[in-house]
């Protein structure tokens, strides 16, 4: 096998697993509804939904930290359940709460959480994750002097710490000022570059658009859709085409009807919405019928809809 299909195939690879997975909580409440999910690996996977949608609950779960009611997942082929400590030690965690100790160094920190893991001490190691994460001139800070954005980069840098194949960042820019996201992005991008496989949640969704191999979207405890980036917004993306006119409409005119237009506010202005996929999108003749209308046009302009619009509409569907 040539070297460039072996790793197609590695990449292509699932290194989660999850099988029916299901919660419900003594109260009844059923937080997560028969989940069936595969993460490649060395992929990153941007997994978005509203809040309360099980996110974080699909996440402490993989991570060991929540027990599920039904299903099965593996990591690396290690069952959650009975391989626990083999799961686990693949797995790097950044949660939404900067739960960090306060009074330690940011060296101390870090190199208790490789500890935590039965991992050697390896000081080298964790010089190069601290000056990854731009923190090497904070190691001897302690947590509680750290900006929240430092603070954010000190939970990356713990769940580094053990050397993890698979990472978990959960909301991990909440709170952070725009120049240190892209650096941390840049972080990110870096990690997936060496084989590190990201599962990431975020509010953000410009975010995902940007750093995204594949995207999942989960609602009311279920899973509605998983699909890489690029084929999601072909499938579900469409175009707006704006036109400025020269003159003002109070109505539309009776032959434009069937194009299902949208009068601007202030009358001048006329929006088309329109599939790309679509083996005739109607512009040209639009255009006609405009002309024919006596309308003329002073400006157009048009633009794609983002991942942002296309998630707001997927979930919208199904309240």
């Amino acid at each position: 096998m040539a070297a460039a299909t072996l790793l197609k195939f590695l990449a292509m690879q699932s290194i989660i697993s999850v099988t029916n997975l299901s919660k419900r909580y003594a109260s009844g409440f059923e937080a997560l509804k028969r989940i069936n999910l595969d993460i490649h690996r060395g992929e990153i996977f941007a997994l978005l939904g509203p809040n309360g949608a099980g996110k974080t609950t699909l996440i402490g779960i993989i991570c060991g930290i929540l027990v599920p009611s039904a299903g099965k997942v593996t990591v690396d082929s290690h069952d959650i359940i009975t391989d626990y400590r083999a799961a686990r030690s693949l797995i790097g965690l950044v949660p939404q709460e900067l739960h960090t100790d306060a009074f330690e160094s940011v060296w101390a920190t870090v190199s208790f959480s490789r500890g935590l893991f039965n991992k050697p001490k390896n000081p080298a190691y964790i010089e190069k994750v601290l000056r990854a994460l731009s923190l090497w001139d904070k190691k001897d800070d302690k947590i509680m002097t750290l900006s929240g954005g430092m603070k954010r980069r000190v939970l990356i840098a713990k769940a580094l710490s053990h050397e993890p194949q698979v990472l978990f960042l959960d909301e991990p820019t909440a709170g952070v000022d725009v120049e240190l996201r892209k650096d941390m992005w840049q972080v990110v991008r870096d990690l997936r570059d060496s084989g590190v496989t990201i599962i990431l949640t975020t509010h953000y969704i410009e975010e995902a658009e940007d750093m995204a191999d594949r995207i999942g979207v989960i609602n009311k405890g279920g899973i509605i859709l998983v699909e890489e980036k690029a084929e999601l917004m072909r499938k579900l993306g469409k175009k707006q085409l704006t036109l400025q006119l020269q003159q003002q409409l109070h109505a539309l005119p009776a032959e434009l009807s069937a194009f299902k237009l949208t009068i601007g506010e202030d009358g001048s202005t006329l929006i088309y919405n329109y599939d790309t996929k679509a083996e005739r999108t109607g512009v040209a003749t639009l255009l006609g019928e405009l002309s024919r209308a006596g309308l003329r046009i002073r400006d157009l302009q048009t633009t794609q809809s983002s991942l942002e619009d296309i998630f707001v509409g997927l979930v919208s569907d199904r309240q």
